[in-house]
């Protein structure tokens, strides 16, 4: 291990930063640990244009940890319809109503009473300490994983206990002495894992620029720059298919919460039959009889009543959607009622078109309602 590397790290990288740093994030210069820990768990697994986009908006509906805890789970889910992990933003309500339960709305500074937080894990943790408090708090995201394997020629996969600590323990120890730079150098690492130190196309291997830890990075002395961090193999996502009821009532469509813990867990989604393992052979089942549909998408209701009022069932458009560890083809069927039929389950509800912007869809949902032409893209933004 090179003990100059160390020595030199902070105050190398805060350099590299003044001069090549990304510039113009809404989030960059905030020191309101409540705007930093949203940009923070908004940008965990979404990209960042993706978050230019929707972070500004979030904090204008919700500007304060106040209004985020007041808010209901629907208004939550619906600001974050569109940006995945739906566990995100539920956990996000969750730690509001804690910030204002146990902390009096204001968030703590020690990074280990962060972690005690909903949904915030030790590196969130560390870049809300660095960002708003000057804490000196290490993060570990992926970026900082791949700049440390490669830096110090770690091999291993980053996923295994000992390679996590080991990796931990040099964030802690590049860490600045002042902790006036923690800002700027969490800022500044997070920028050259995004932008130079990057996962296929390191600056180190393009030639056009010169990266300032070539003469001590292990991995470009050894010519392992793409080889480390050690890649996890994936096992082929499983594929499933299955039937999704669109019922409508004039201007009203029938729709289902899903339940907390599921896949698009707390949105708002149309009626389903339970997914089925995709073999072979095209999506869905086209000769679906109405009765049959029914009783796949609503299971626990009287069917029968509801077939006194309905008449057919059109086989529409056929979706696919890629979650990050599954496939699912969705078959819409479409079927009218000549009112809006009372269900049992307090799940399933009749919602008007030009409400649905109050409520949290799945975007392959949305974007089926906005192609039917069922609703205008301004009703689904509010």
């Amino acid at each position: 291990m090179s003990k100059a590397l160390i020595t030199s790290f902070s105050k190398k990288l805060i350099a590299w930063y003044g001069h090549e740093g990304r510039e113009g994030l809404p989030w960059q210069g905030v020191q309101d640990p409540y705007a930093v820990w949203v940009s923070e768990i908004m940008l965990q697994q979404t990209q960042v244009a993706t978050v230019l986009e929707r972070y500004p908006r979030f904090m204008k509906r919700f500007p304060t940890v106040k209004k985020l805890a007041a808010a209901s789970i629907d208004e939550v889910l619906a600001e974050w319809a569109g940006l995945g992990y739906y566990s995100r933003a539920r956990n996000l309500h969750a730690c509001a109503s804690q910030v204002l339960s146990q902390f009096s709305g204001k968030f703590p500074s020690d990074p280990r009473m962060l972690e005690q937080l909903k949904g915030i894990g030790r590196s969130t943790a560390g870049a809300i300490a660095a960002f708003a408090f000057h804490e000196r708090a290490p993060i570990l995201d992926a970026n900082v994983k791949r700049i440390l394997a490669r830096l110090f020629g770690i091999e291993g996969q980053i996923t295994q206990k000992q390679v996590s600590d080991r990796l931990w323990a040099l964030a802690h120890d590049l860490l600045p002495t002042d902790s006036q730079d923690m800002p700027v150098y969490t800022q500044a690492l997070m920028d050259f894992g995004a932008t130079w130190c990057t996962s296929r196309k390191p600056v180190c291997l393009s030639g056009a620029r010169k990266c300032p830890f070539e003469q001590h990075c292990q991995a470009n002395l050894s010519n392992q720059v793409l080889a480390l961090p050690k890649k996890v193999v994936k096992a082929k996502s499983p594929e499933f298919d299955c039937d999704m009821l669109l019922m409508r009532h004039g201007d009203f469509v029938l729709l289902h919460k899903r339940p907390d813990k599921a896949i698009w867990g707390g949105l708002w989604s149309l009626p389903e039959s339970i997914w089925r393992r995709k073999v072979n052979g095209e999506l869905g089942i086209s000769n679906l009889q109405l009765m049959e549909l029914l009783q796949l998408t609503l299971p626990k209701e009287n069917i029968s009543t509801i077939l006194q009022y309905c008449a057919v069932a059109i086989c529409g458009e056929k979706i696919r959607h890629i979650f990050t560890h599954r496939r699912l083809g969705m078959q819409i069927w479409h079927v009218n009622v000549q009112h809006a039929l009372p269900f049992s389950n307090p799940h399933l509800m009749w919602v008007p078109l030009r409400q649905l912007g109050r409520y949290g869809l799945p975007q392959p949902i949305k974007i089926l309602l906005l192609e039917l032409n069922l609703v205008r893209g301004d009703e689904l933004r509010n």
